[in-house]
């Protein structure tokens, strides 16, 4: 946990948590395949098993101690088992089946949690917890995701006013502003790999609940653009 830090802002980010575990959630059940839907349950749980997990390493201290290890520890046992899972999903039948199925309008209305996240990561600022450079104010423009995400969804996906090269393009934009903060928030944070931000160095992702955030939004975010770029590259029948 982070000293002094208030309180709201951590029970607003784990309520962001929950917002997108419930969003990917529905995005399942609201699957074209009744093979996926039927898989809602036993993801619902697998993942909240590994919310859990992840807090208790936080919560033990895990990632916060001897930070110098190389790797470090938050992506060795919380992002490399993730970065796995997807790359499973993309390279194996079964795995590319169950994201051909979800739908596109849901996976993109998943981008609405980009906003919060990105307003807890400037209090986050505000109480020295992150450097400026991973806020709005700073080289992470995420939100713009999050704010135009509802408008692709509903006249893109809803109202067919967009084309498909259109959505498309936005996806990538979307992926590389995550990859923008992604990296800067990895080259910020304590560790042999830290690049700047000595100052302020990034120490929220090392504590709880914030942990979630490279751990589990994050993955889920870019699970989202990538299987909508894979669907929306696929010639339409």
């Amino acid at each position: 946990m982070i000293d002094n830090l208030p309180t709201y802002i951590s029970l607003t980010f784990g309520l962001t948590t929950i917002v997108t575990l419930l969003l990917f959630t529905w995005t399942i059940r609201n699957s074209k395949s009744e093979q996926t839907q039927k898989k809602t349950m036993p993801i619902f749980i697998g993942l909240t098993i590994w919310l859990s997990i992840q807090a208790v390493l936080t919560l033990k201290n895990i990632y916060n101690s001897e930070t110098n290890t190389f790797p470090p520890k938050i992506i060795l046992t919380g992002i490399l088992p993730t970065i796995l899972t997807i790359i499973l999903l993309f390279v194996t039948s079964k795995g590319r089946q169950f994201i051909d199925s979800l739908p596109l309008k849901n996976l993109t209305y998943l981008n609405i949690v980009r906003i919060p996240v990105e307003l807890i990561l400037f209090w986050l600022f505000l109480n020295k917890a992150i450097p400026e450079l991973m806020t709005f104010e700073g080289r992470n423009f995420d939100i713009l995701a999050g704010i135009t995400a509802p408008i692709i969804a509903y006249f893109g996906l809803t109202k067919t006013k967009l084309s498909r090269h259109t959505i498309l393009i936005w996806n990538f934009i979307c992926l590389g502003l995550l990859l923008n903060i992604v990296l800067n928030a990895l080259f910020s944070a304590p560790s042999p790999i830290q690049k700047f931000a000595f100052e302020q160095p990034n120490i929220a992702i090392l504590n709880f609940p914030f942990s979630w955030l490279p751990t589990f939004i994050v993955p889920i975010v870019l699970l989202g653009h990538l299987t909508s770029i894979r669907q929306l590259l696929k010639p339409k029948y």
